[in-house]
């Protein structure tokens, strides 16, 4: 397994959502180091990459959400050191803001060198609202894309989609693109962290088919059915893989005393051991598998709810490297 890059997280910015689905599972406790310290260390990390092992990207990121008060000194250091948040920034869970707020944040996103906002919506306005945990949610999105292409910032909208927002994804897409909103995706919300909470909603082939004017916004090259994946055709093995770093208050004195050698291969074995603890994907799968199960999964979603299936019919006690608010992996 080849290490191809680093990325390094801080979550130290909370969202003023709480999504029934988070990526990062959210629980209003933000749990990185303060932004400050994480800055000095990611300059250290990023100089130290740059002179002992050029080979490896890294990208640098922060916050459950990009809403802090040193927000734009953080672009600006993404930007000097080439991280993709200088130019591309995750939307959701912003603070509400007068309509003059509004414009000044976006004429000043546009000069610290933001090109692309991109926006989760959950399903229509009334069910958006109530997913993310926050009334009026939708409208200020909505708000918001207006200002930002004002402003000629670029906009695209990721839609979770799942077996109980399905019949709303239409009109959905149909009010984006309304809005100017022409880059949209469908994708298929994996079951780490409160994600697990989803499983019994999760989009179907059968779900898929009844979006006439949208299923070709998912990608079906990356989400397939549990029946294609139990396929050797369809499985493609991980030869790399991106090591998440996550910098806590608990863990930045260990991280400063390893040094940044010592780091990544104590990142690199954390991921090994615990794919080591389970068989390989088609073993899992013959093991798991449904042959006939039409719900769609990417191939990383597949492979760890297999995993999950093993490690607790087997009592393991490993380290899931699979949960991203904590340093872990990315194998693809």
């Amino acid at each position: 397994m080849k290490t191809k890059g680093i990325s390094l997280q801080t979550l130290c910015a909370p969202c003023n959502c709480h999504c029934r689905y988070c990526l990062l599972s959210w629980e209003k406790n933000p749990v990185g180091l303060p932004y400050e310290e994480s800055e000095e260390f990611a300059q250290s990390f990023y100089d130290w990459i740059k002179t002992n092992r050029p080979e490896l990207d890294f990208n640098f990121s922060y916050g459950y959400s990009m809403d802090m008060p040193q927000m734009f000194r953080a672009i600006d250091f993404m930007n000097s050191i080439g991280s993709i948040g200088g130019k591309l920034m995750q939307f959701d869970g912003m603070r509400f803001r007068e309509e003059n707020e509004i414009i000044s944040l976006m004429h000043k996103l546009c000069e610290h060198g933001i090109e692309h906002l991109n926006f989760t919506f959950y399903g229509t306005r009334d069910y958006h609202n109530k997913f993310c945990g926050r009334s009026g949610d939708y409208e200020y999105m909505l708000s918001l894309i207006e200002a930002t292409q004002k402003e000629g910032i670029e906009v695209s909208c990721g839609i979770p989609a799942t077996h109980e927002n399905a019949s709303q994804i239409d009109q959905l897409s149909e009010c984006l693109r309304e809005c100017g909103v022409a880059q949209q995706r469908l994708f298929v919300p994996h079951e780490e962290g409160r994600g697990a909470t989803l499983a019994n909603i999760r989009l179907s082939a059968e779900d898929l088919a009844l979006l006439p004017s949208t299923k070709k916004l998912l990608n079906t090259n990356v989400f397939k059915t549990e029946a294609e994946w139990c396929t050797s055709e369809s499985y493609k093995q991980e030869e790399n893989r991106l090591l998440i770093i996550s910098l806590t208050p608990e863990n930045i004195n260990e991280y400063r005393e390893m040094g940044f050698e010592a780091l990544i291969a104590h990142v690199e074995k954390l991921d090994d051991a615990f794919y080591n603890s389970t068989p390989s994907f088609m073993e899992l799968a013959e093991k798991y598998g449904n042959p006939s199960s039409t719900l769609l999964y990417s191939q990383r979603d597949m492979y760890n709810h297999f995993q999950r299936l093993y490690i607790k019919d087997h009592g393991l006690d490993i380290y899931d490297v699979t949960d991203e608010r904590y340093s872990g992996s990315r194998r693809y």
